[in-house]
């Protein structure tokens, strides 16, 4: 292990006239514990990510078939479809503020999440959410895996016929394994090649993907004669007291859908060429993408109601309904592109600066994504997505709940505790600042543990639908399940800016 260099005055981090920092040539860096090239903060040149580059980031990501699939979940729980589209905009439009806040250190200082989560937790204390975040990355890494390899086995299969009929492997076709590995191979071959990469591959999968959900609601409102009677459709909640015992947890497991990102946004904004190109492209990308795709979504089941004489809300399935081989084949890479595009970015890039944080002198940026694809296949994804309520309600709530306490505690240290001002040598560095008790800050530790508990402690299940007891896991916390996310954020943020009152800021 090479020893760390106290910084110098010539190691002081240099600002440039948009307020941005980064540390001048040379700056003594040195100690393998903390310290590897992924994670040292990006030089103003290469920080060119510009507002189109954010705003196809997130259109690449929010065109995904779970995506798609939410606004059937929340018809399916009784709403109308305008109660299910107001949902997931609302839902969106809170998300922004965290991600924009948490968002802001990666153009002003070029560091990912890991590296950020060094001021508030410790520089070893950061592993702690950074774990969580790349666990949870590495389950999601493994359900769209899953649900892209389930895609391609279902569109090959009408092209070429027989593959559903195949013998089984473990409770599968072998046909569906050998989609399956074979996405996972492709998604991990572009991920190798690194961050400029998956920049050029969002940068023609965001329009590729709108013109392929286009092309889809084209055909189906030419099959159907015009749109489908589900937009008639009566709530069967209505806006009363039915309605928003179930609003609540569906708005909480809606922001959830996105809450990881709202904690390692800066993995991506490290490389933005300011904060006006971060705000404006996540502005523009997120909630209107979201609401539009909810909207789209809607419109083409409503068609397929018409033609069907059911909804079909899967669109892949709906897309396998054509005997038209070239229809199938791009219906087939419009898949392919839009799962790809949002697995990379929201779930490989994350887990692998985690994972380099973890031990930077053994694991590479290029290592952690390695090790991210092969523990999202041990993670068994089929087995999670087996039943909505293990899927949308446990799964989305308890990781909405842990993730909002994570994000609770960062927005309070950087802009209430430290006023975005970070020393960025220091985060490098042990013994300094960030030091606090033997790399841990204790202080953000029991944030953490009260906002977490606050959060998920009154996790329930109905009897047989899940693993959490019926009067939750903590009876008395049980009221505040539903809002898990909104209550672990406010709790940690509140605790941790209280405690650290008076902590020295930078």
């Amino acid at each position: 292990m090479t020893a760390t260099v106290p910084p110098t005055p010539s190691d002081d981090p240099i600002p440039d006239p948009a307020g941005r920092v980064e540390l001048p040539p040379g700056a003594a860096l040195t100690d393998s514990r903390f310290v590897n090239d992924d994670l040292l903060p990006v030089p103003l040149a290469r920080r060119r990510w510009t507002t189109y580059n954010f705003t196809a980031l997130w259109v690449g990501m929010a065109h995904n078939i779970p995506s798609w699939l939410l606004a059937s979940g929340l018809v399916a729980l009784g709403m109308d479809w305008k109660q299910a589209v107001f949902t997931i905009a609302l839902a969106n439009v809170i998300v922004l503020a965290p991600m924009l806040l948490t968002g802001h250190a990666g153009p002003k200082y070029g560091i990912p999440f890991p590296v950020l989560a060094r001021a508030s937790f410790g520089l070893r204390g950061a592993n702690l959410p950074a774990m969580i975040r790349a666990g949870v990355a590495c389950a999601w890494f493994g359900i769209q895996t899953w649900i892209g390899g389930q895609g391609i086995f279902v569109l090959l299969g009408k092209v070429f016929g027989g593959w559903a009929e195949a013998a089984e492997v473990g409770g599968q076709p072998w046909t569906l394994w050998v989609c399956f590995v074979l996405f996972w191979a492709l998604e991990l071959a572009i991920i190798h090649r690194g961050m400029e990469t998956l920049r050029r591959f969002e940068n023609w999968a965001a329009p590729f993907v709108i013109v392929g959900a286009v092309v889809l609601l084209a055909w189906i409102a030419h099959k159907a004669g015009g749109l489908g009677p589900l937009l008639d459709q009566p709530s069967r909640l209505g806006w009363g007291a039915d309605f928003w015992p179930v609003f609540f947890p569906s708005l909480m497991g809606m922001i959830a859908f996105w809450s990881t990102l709202s904690l390692n946004i800066p993995d991506f904004t490290r490389f933005g060429a300011g904060q006006r190109a971060q705000v404006w492209g996540q502005t523009l990308g997120l909630p209107t993408t979201m609401t539009l795709f909810a909207l789209l979504s809607v419109f083409v089941t409503s068609g397929s109601q018409a033609v069907y004489g059911a909804p079909v809300w899967d669109p892949v399935a709906l897309a396998a309904r054509t005997d038209n081989v070239f229809g199938l084949l791009f219906a087939l890479v419009t898949v392919l592109v839009a799962t790809i595009s949002v697995n990379i970015a929201a779930n490989v890039v994350s887990p692998a600066y985690d994972l380099a944080n973890l031990a930077p002198r053994l694991i590479s940026f290029r290592t952690g994504a390695l090790i991210t694809g092969v523990v999202g296949v041990l993670i068994m994804p089929w087995k999670l997505t087996e039943t909505p309520e293990l899927y949308i309600f446990t799964w989305l709530g308890l990781v909405g709940g842990l993730l909002g306490t994570v994000a609770g505690i960062l927005i309070a240290d950087y802009w209430l505790v430290r006023r975005t001002v970070l020393d960025l040598p220091r985060l490098y560095t042990p013994g300094g600042r960030y030091w606090y008790t033997s790399g841990w800050n204790l202080r953000a530790v029991a944030a953490f543990l009260l906002g977490g508990v606050l959060a998920v402690g009154g996790s329930h299940s109905a009897p047989g639908k899940g693993p959490f007891p019926e009067d939750g896991l903590i009876p008395f916390l049980k009221p505040l399940a539903d809002y898990g996310w909104a209550v672990g954020l406010a709790a940690s943020l509140v605790v941790h800016a209280t405690l650290m009152a008076g902590h020295r800021r930078g």
